[in-house]
């Protein structure tokens, strides 16, 4: 009884194990994802603001111009190995007329126990965020 115990203690820790890793490798490539979205959404040029206000020290951006920037990234990025599903989140905007921030959602295939916590109704979700900016050189 001892042996089988301690058997299904070991499983479980495996088991789990497992799928921490998988999660954990899926918000590491969103977080490069994020990061890649922002870096091209830092450099989309807000035109109107930048002919009003004119260009400081970076590129102008707007929430608009970061939005569909980051959508416009998301479309040609694709799938994501380990991710079911990610999306740009509606949070995503600019902060200030300089910085671009990039919020994704995603959902996680955890090969283990994925299945069961489908069947149940449950999912693991993700949010990452990134910040950037484009600065100009003199």
């Amino acid at each position: 009884m001892l042996i089988v115990g301690l058997f299904v203690i070991a499983a479980l820790l495996v088991i789990g194990g497992i799928d921490v890793t998988a999660a954990q490798l899926a918000r590491i490539r969103l977080i490069d994802t994020a990061d890649a979205a922002v870096l091209d959404a830092a450099d989309a040029l807000d035109e109107t603001g930048a002919y009003e206000r004119g260009l400081t020290h970076s590129v102008a951006v707007s929430s608009a111009t970061v939005k569909q920037s980051a959508r416009s990234f998301a479309v040609a990025r694709g799938e994501l190995e380990g991710i079911r599903a990610w999306s740009v989140n509606d949070t995503t905007r600019a902060e200030g007329s300089e910085t671009a921030v990039v919020v994704l959602d995603a959902v996680v295939d955890l090969p283990m126990t994925g299945g069961v916590l489908a069947a149940l109704g449950q999912s693991v979700s993700l949010q990452v965020q990134s910040r950037a900016r484009a600065p100009l050189q003199p």
